[in-house]
């Protein structure tokens, strides 16, 4: 399912986005809204859980599986591979259920302005 499929991403990237990490999920809609998703996911602040308590625990549930890659700080092996899961979701065909992973770097950077 999206836990595995999150985790084989992650696994596959290994040390490229230098770890650790903040992933956001987009998951369902269109595949355009999906990557759309998985890109505002990452614009919460870090470790914030979504206000959705099954997303939230989705959220949870793939950190986990993903900090027990061992991975670890630029890759170099450890606990913690990623920092924070992300995640946006909208509503889906039942036939389909398109995933959006978007692996952002630790620093993770971003302003916000009220105007």
């Amino acid at each position: 399912g999206i836990i595995d499929f999150v985790t084989e991403v992650v696994n596959n990237s290994g040390s490229n986005p230098c770890p650790p990490v903040i992933i956001g999920l987009g998951i369902g809609g269109t595949t355009d809204k999906t990557m759309t998703l998985a890109k505002k996911a990452l614009l919460r602040k870090v470790g914030e859980p979504n206000p959705d308590p099954e997303v939230a625990e989705l959220e949870r549930d793939v950190l986990k599986q993903v900090n027990n890659l061992g991975i670890g700080p630029m890759g170099y092996g450890g606990r913690i591979t990623a920092l924070a899961v992300h995640a946006e979701a909208f509503p889906a065909h039942i036939a389909s259920l398109p995933v959006a992973v978007n692996i952002q770097c630790w620093c993770a950077r971003h302003k916000e302005a009220t105007l």
